[in-house]
């Protein structure tokens, strides 16, 4: 069996402002990590660092321009390899309906768990970053 996250999010915002929101790194600083890099390109690289321990590294896998991104990570701890993530976004009669997932899980451990809690409130943020222009300072990101 595998072992994958999955959320549905709707947010009140057009399906460009979600997609850039979740893929352009002057947007992911402010709701994911310390400091990013990369384009969304099909197979360009993204640096996805949250502290020196944790500098991280995707490629993009699938983009298709404000309708689906996702990165597989390449550099990371452990359990996120070989892992990937990212969303599919339909609109909806209110905005957009954010479908992200987070697939390839080796195992049902703490870091799955722990992982999965942790996106439910990162995608929260940037439902209020979004709607509401919320930026949670990185030190209060847990």
């Amino acid at each position: 069996m595998e072992n994958r996250i999955l959320f549905d999010l709707y947010i009140n915002a057009s399906k460009e402002k979600v997609f850039d929101a979740f893929s352009l790194p002057k947007h992911l600083d402010n709701w994911w990590t310390l400091k990013s890099s990369g384009k969304p390109e099909l197979d360009a690289v993204y640096n996805l660092n949250f502290t020196d321990e944790y500098d991280w590294y995707a490629k993009v896998s699938k983009v298709k321009q404000n309708d689906v991104f996702f990165l597989k990570m390449t550099e990371a701890s452990t359990d996120w390899m070989p892992t990937t993530f990212g969303i599919e976004l339909e609109k909806s009669n209110n905005g957009t309906l954010l479908k992200f997932s987070h697939s390839d899980w080796q195992h049902n451990n703490h870091e799955f768990r722990n992982s999965s809690f942790c996106w439910a409130m990162l995608l929260n943020g940037l439902k209020n970053y979004i709607e509401k222009g919320t930026i949670i300072p990185f030190s209060e990101r847990n």
